[in-house]
């Protein structure tokens, strides 16, 4: 039997500064245990999808959960798919616009914390956005995403 590979869909945002560099959107993961990490504790707002669903329509959809409204209008750039350490698959779409990191609101999940206390907490599943030159963003990502980011710059350099 073959083992079922978990699919994630992701949306990245970009945009260029008034110097021409170029920043994207990420976000903090929200949740205790990454509450006192900044370095690798980041990531591009993606979420589950299903077989058979669009992955640009749960990219889309991922996106606004996570950060509390639509994602830009495209046209969407097509990242391809990069497998994490744990050996999911996230594919990527980017699309240029200018997001407005005031409005961020994300979804809520639930989870036992303290750990065996047998309190249900919940907590969202982004807790801040950020826009990031590409440099600091690779760091703060998790570093199963930071390949997106050169993919991302290269699809963009002419």
């Amino acid at each position: 039997m073959l083992p079922v590979v978990t699919r994630s869909a992701a949306m990245l945002v970009y945009r260029f500064d008034p110097n021409g560099d170029l920043e994207v959107l990420i976000a903090h993961m929200g949740g205790p245990l990454w509450a006192h990490k900044e370095d690798h504790a980041w990531s591009i707002p993606k979420g589950l999808f299903e077989p058979g669903e669009d992955a640009l329509t749960a990219a889309r959809r991922e996106f606004h959960e996570e950060m509390g409204s639509p994602s830009p209008e495209g046209p969407y750039l097509e990242l391809g798919d990069t497998k994490t350490s744990s050996g999911k698959v996230i594919t990527t779409f980017a699309v240029h616009g200018d997001h407005d990191v005031s409005t961020f609101s994300s979804n809520l999940f639930e989870m036992e914390w303290p750990r065996g206390s047998g309190n249900i907490q919940e907590f969202p599943e982004m807790d801040r956005a950020g826009w990031f030159d590409l440099d600091t963003a690779a760091t703060k990502l998790v570093k199963s995403q930071g390949s997106i980011l050169t993919t991302l710059s290269q699809k963009l350099t002419p």
